[in-house]
């Protein structure tokens, strides 16, 4: 299976996956999933699989950088 390389918010897909946010912002997988089942994280469970929008994703990450600087 091919790993997409995303290098910008625009080629991100509507619906990222668990394995699309660890890429994106650098972390183990083991990591990302305790992120995404974290309180204020914007994931979506549905059925088994857990998805978070993208519009949604950019949000909290503008969130989470505003007091860095």
């Amino acid at each position: 299976m091919k790993k997409t390389q995303y290098t910008s918010y625009d080629q991100l897909p509507l619906m990222l996956t668990v394995p699309d946010v660890s890429q994106v912002l650098g972390i183990s997988l083991a990591g990302t999933y305790e992120l995404v089942r974290s309180d204020g994280f914007p994931a979506l469970k549905i059925g088994s699989r857990i998805v978070v929008p993208k519009e949604k994703f950019i949000e909290w990450v503008n969130r989470q950088t505003l007091g860095s600087d």
